[in-house]
């Protein structure tokens, strides 16, 4: 007989629930969240198991390459998908019954399963993401000091990234007291610098010795970092049956409303990556308003532009580019800047 297992996982320990084929509960016992504990278990129970279900969170990844290694059909499970499931099941919230709503899920096979990223996939991700990050609060450290000095009456200006630095301590250089403070706030941000510019060559580094990313950036507007960001979320491009199935897994389609007389469409999902979605838009931004090469594809954007508008036309091109990009991957081909090719107008 074969057994269905849900996981509900939180930092320290993680609700098992093992049913039978008639939805009987063998087993229900928590454990510490390591791979070793629960594969443990789990084989003390039984060994033909049918399906593993866990929901997909920060641990998910990590405990699913533990238990594929350890010979268990594990499945990842989407969250939103799994949470309205759970809500309708059960009143009373706890991590036995979530983890016992899992297992029966996986015992009746109403469940949407998620993509496990590969460990190098990670690993880009990780550095694309403190990138990121250190950016962010570069920004929001020179946007500070601007706001503090702007109320004793001390306006920065105009000035580049260079000469900021600068620009400050001659504003401040009449006022010891003020200076005082600023100075700890002006090492903060030349460390910052410092490490962005050691993140960002990084990231050059894997662009440089990587062929698909290398592909990827012969499409107009796509650089470095959206070549990885792209490279790094999809994973692996036969994962997607269709290519057009990327605008849809990014957020990039509209949302669908039909029930009865009632039947429209509304504005994009922005469901998906959020990086990702905002790397091409960003690409789609560039390829149309500034100057680049002439293509098949920016002259479909202004076409677009001409009949939607400018901000609906820059989605319309993230999306198409978002295939386009799916295709060159698969096909090991670059971008073709003439006549669109004849499979993508299929």
């Amino acid at each position: 007989m074969a057994y269905f297992v849900g996981l509900d996982v939180s930092v320290k320990e993680t609700a098992v629930c093992v049913v039978d084929e008639t939805g009987k509960v063998i087993c229900e016992q928590k454990v510490p969240s390591e791979p070793d504990d629960i594969v443990t278990l789990l084989t003390s129970i039984g060994e033909d198991y049918g399906r593993v279900g866990i929901e997909a969170g920060p641990l998910s990844q990590w405990l699913v390459n533990g238990m594929a290694e350890a010979g268990l059909p594990v499945i990842c499970v989407e969250t939103r998908h799994m949470k309205s499931l759970l809500k309708a099941q059960q009143i009373n919230k706890s991590d036995r019954h979530d983890a016992r709503g899992i297992a029966q899920m996986m015992r009746v096979g109403l469940f949407k399963p998620v993509h496990v990223k590969t460990l190098a996939s990670q690993e880009k991700r990780m550095l694309l993401t403190a990138r990121k990050l250190v950016q962010r609060k570069m920004l929001d450290v020179d946007a500070d000091l601007r706001g503090t000095l702007r109320n004793f009456g001390l306006k920065v200006g105009v000035v580049g990234q260079a000469g900021f630095e600068t620009r400050i301590r001659e504003l401040v250089e009449s006022l010891p007291r003020l200076a005082a403070i600023i100075e700890p706030m002006l090492t903060i941000r030349r460390v910052m610098r410092q490490e962005f510019t050691r993140l960002h060559r990084m990231l050059l580094d894997v662009v440089r010795r990587d062929p698909v990313c290398w592909r990827l950036m012969t499409a107009p507007g796509v650089g470095a970092v959206v070549a990885l960001t792209y490279r790094a979320t999809v994973d692996q491009p036969q994962r997607f049956v269709h290519s057009r199935a990327v605008g849809a897994h990014v957020g990039l389609t509209p949302r669908r409303h039909q029930s009865g007389e009632i039947d429209y469409d509304g504005g994009i999902s922005k469901s998906g990556d959020t990086m990702l979605r905002t790397m091409l838009y960003e690409a789609a931004q560039v390829l149309l308003t500034q100057r680049v090469k002439w293509s098949w594809l920016k002259a479909w954007g202004m076409r677009v532009a001409q009949r939607r508008g400018q901000r609906r036309a820059i989605v319309a091109v993230a999306r198409r580019l978002a295939v386009v990009l799916h295709r060159m991957w698969t096909d090991g081909t670059d971008f073709r800047w003439g006549s669109e090719p004849a499979a993508i107008c299929a």
